[in-house]
């Protein structure tokens, strides 16, 4: 079973995984040597995800994670987000206060 995104279709690369022994000379040695080359796989960060798919259904899909991040799919969500009740937004009368005034009155 190939292993890829079932977005974008990103799977495997495929590099070489190089083997060095040896000091580098700008660090007082006398230079690195290659003592070997073998094959390697690049894998793409593959993340399971329950997603809302265009048709209003929902499904499981492996997805890498630059989708996720590009939003190029939509994540399912289970509970409604938090909201604050409705509080009343209409404008409260100004009530005026009395003010003292003498000499024990201080600003």
């Amino acid at each position: 079973m190939a292993r890829s995104c079932q977005v974008c279709g990103k799977g495997f690369s495929v590099g070489n995984q190089v083997t060095i022994r040896g000091k580098a000379k700008y660090l007082g040695g006398v230079g690195t040597k290659i003592t070997g080359i073998t094959k390697r796989k690049f894998k793409p960060n593959l993340q399971r995800l329950r997603v809302t798919l265009p048709g209003g259904t929902n499904s499981t899909l492996l997805v890498c994670t630059q989708c996720i991040k590009g939003g190029r799919v939509t994540k399912l969500v289970r509970q409604k987000p938090f909201r604050l009740p409705n509080v009343d937004k209409t404008p409260k009368p100004v009530v005026e206060e009395a003010v003292p005034s003498g000499p024990r009155a201080r600003p």
